[in-house]
Parts: C-alpha cells; sequence; structure tokens
C-alpha cells in the first residue's frame, strides 16, 4: 500500500528537518517548502494527500494560504494548522478558513502524528451506506465524493463533506455535539466541542446562496439537527 504524502510547510528549516525525521520514521512519504509560493508550485506538481501548514510565515501567511487552497476547490487534501497562537478567537479562523485541525506549538511528535492519522481516516472513510443520497436541494455522491445543490457542484472540505452526509443520512436526528465529534471527528482524536459549531457556521454559509441554511437546525441546550423544512 502506497504511503500517504505529507507537505511540511514552515519557515523554520529546523522543524521542517525535525518533523520531515519524524514522519519518515513513521512511512510517510514528505516534501517541504519555507513558504506559500514554494508549496504552491509542489501542490501543483505533487499529489499531497495532507498538509503540515505552519500559521505564520513571511509573505502569506499559513491561514491566508489555508483559505486560499479551500477557495480554490482543493477540496481532498487535508489541512492542519501548525501554530503557537493559543486565542480561541485564533484558532476558530483556522477552522474557519477550512483547516481540518490544528497542533500547538511546542507539540510532541507523537500528538503530531496522532493527528495526521485521524485527518487521514477521515480523508479515506466516508462512512457511508450507499453510494449516492439526497435530500431537498442536496445530492451527495460518495464515491466521487461530490456534493451538488440546485444542479450545481459546491466544494466542502472534507470534513465538511463528512459532517454534511453523516447528518444528512440521519436526518430529522437531533445529536449533540459530542455524539458528531464521536460519529464525524472519531472518538481517538483530541478535537474541542467548539470545532463543531465551527463546521456548522461554514456548512450554513456555503449553504445559505441555495436557500438550504434551514435545513441545519440548532436545538438550543441539545445540538444539531438536519431537517427539510415542511410545506
Amino acid at each position: 500500500m502506497m504511503s500517504s504524502h505529507i507537505l511540511v510547510v514552515d519557515d523554520e528549516a529546523a522543524i521542517r528537518d525535525m518533523v520531515r525525521m519524524a514522519l519518515e520514521m513513521e512511512g510517510f512519504t514528505v516534501s517541504d517548502a519555507s513558504n506559500a509560493h514554494q508549496a504552491s508550485k509542489i501542490l501543483e506538481s505533487e499529489d499531497i494527500d495532507l498538509i503540515l501548514l505552519d500559521w505564520m510565515m513571511p509573505g502569506i501567511s499559513g491561514v491566508d494560504f489555508a483559505g486560499r487552497i479551500r477557495r480554490e476547490g482543493n477540496a481532498s487534501v487535508g489541512i492542519i494548522m501548525v501554530t503557537a497562537k493559543d486565542d480561541e478567537n485564533d484558532l476558530i479562523r483556522g477552522l474557519d478558513v477550512g483547516a481540518d485541525d490544528y497542533v500547538k506549538k511546542p507539540f510532541s511528535t507523537k500528538e503530531l502524528i496522532s493527528r495526521i492519522n485521524a485527518v487521514l481516516r477521515r480523508l479515506s472513510d466516508n462512512g457511508v451506506t450507499s453510494d449516492i443520497v439526497s435530500a431537498g436541494k442536496i445530492t451527495i455522491d460518495s464515491t466521487e465524493h461530490r456534493i451538488s445543490i440546485d444542479g450545481s457542484n459546491v466544494d466542502f472540505s472534507p470534513t465538511e463533506f463528512r459532517l454534511l452526509h453523516f447528518l444528512l443520512t440521519h436526518s430529522d436526528r437531533v445529536f449533540a455535539r459530542d455524539q458528531l465529534l464521536d460519529s464525524v471527528w472519531g472518538n481517538q482524536v483530541y478535537v474541542e466541542d467548539r470545532t463543531v459549531d465551527v463546521h456548522i457556521r461554514r456548512l450554513r454559509k456555503v449553504l445559505e446562496p441555495f436557500e438550504c441554511d434551514s435545513y441545519i437546525n440548532t436545538v438550543r441546550g441539545v445540538g444539531y439537527r438536519f431537517s427539510l423544512p415542511t410545506a
């Protein structure tokens, strides 16, 4: 089986070398870049499965680069932000632009590898029960990893894809945040409850132009539910 290909983007050579060594010891294929420009060139020429992306870099910051990757429609690559920031609003901003997870500096290689494996599992496992499911204006094709709304293909990040698929295929059931974390992120990953709120907000933002944001309901004091509006 081919190893996953990880792109490490950090302006500090010592960190790139340390992470490369740890990942290669785990059997990953590793490329690295010191800035967003170099990383863009690698993404154009190599098949990358996941990006470890430093937040603070000269020129284009990691968070801005992550947002650009998602805007350009590259939804299949995983993104983990690596940051020294610990302000909640900053971390939420990273998730809000499309990152799948984040790791705070300083970090242990054990934690880093655990988070990488968790994101890669989510990318490869859609948790599907059928290839094509539909509700209202939304159709999800799990084989092609594609979502269409009202006949138009719409890009979602891998985590958002899984979250929308899970909610749609469990329509009218209310799920608490911890239940969504276990079902969508997996029960062995280090993800905060607030992460669910961020991704729900992103889902609604993408669905809003199609007037489908109302499909995702907030059940006060409990959690979230996918439900089609009644006539």
